[in-house]
């Protein structure tokens, strides 16, 4: 019994590069472009809650992200910048801003996770509104936005990673208006010159040529 070898088709094998970086490229932009939207959202929201004492009775307090910390916002911006430069440099260029990419994923999921149990920012409020500066927060809670936001950070860091390792695949800009684009475009041949015109003559004489074409 004879047994037959199928062999893949040139064609198929040719294109699987191409699928995998249109897939690769729809996931890390829906990825990061969530991510940041999450993280942003995350950080205006409330994250811990509790009372301080003032004038013998308590008084509610709260604390948004951006109050806890300001990186998640920050990163999230820094991580949207680095999404779209993404098609804007190639090669050596494109692995920096995709190794800043997934770099900016993890930094928010790190202090968004650091954040969810820190009171310092409640602290410093009950410091104000109480007027003693060792004054502390009481009943202190936190809510589950800070995990909202190390979520956003992670598909940040998502988009990163694929773009690390599918970003070769994937389409730049435009290098229409790249440097030395018009120093390759082959110059036209000057037109001969009628020495019957004289502004012809002039305009020869202006390039370095001989008009009388000896």
């Amino acid at each position: 019994m004879e047994y037959v070898t199928a062999v893949p088709h040139p064609r198929s094998e040719a294109g699987e590069p191409a699928r995998s970086g249109r897939r690769s490229l729809a996931v890390a932009l829906l990825s990061g472009a969530l991510g940041a939207a999450v993280a942003l959202l995350s950080s205006r929201q409330r994250w811990a809650e509790g009372t301080a004492t003032v004038a013998g009775g308590a008084f509610p307090l709260t604390a948004k992200g951006s109050d806890v910390t300001g990186v998640p916002a920050a990163l999230a911006i820094v991580g949207l910048a680095a999404l779209v430069a993404v098609f804007a440099v190639r090669r050596a260029g494109r692995l920096l801003v995709s190794a800043l990419l997934a770099l900016s994923g993890a930094g928010i999921a790190a202090a968004a996770l650091l954040g969810a149990s820190d009171g310092s920012a409640l602290d410093e409020k009950a410091a104000e509104a109480s007027g003693d500066t060792s004054a502390t927060v009481d009943a202190l809670s936190h809510t589950g936005w800070p995990y909202v936001a190390a979520a956003g950070g992670a598909l940040i860091l998502v988009a990163g990673l694929l773009a690390l390792r599918y970003g070769g695949l994937w389409p730049a800009m435009s290098g229409r208006y790249e440097r030395g684009t018009a120093a390759q475009r082959p110059r036209r041949a000057p037109k001969p010159v009628d020495p019957d015109r004289p502004e012809d003559i002039w305009k020869a004489l202006d390039r370095g040529e001989d008009p009388t074409g000896a």
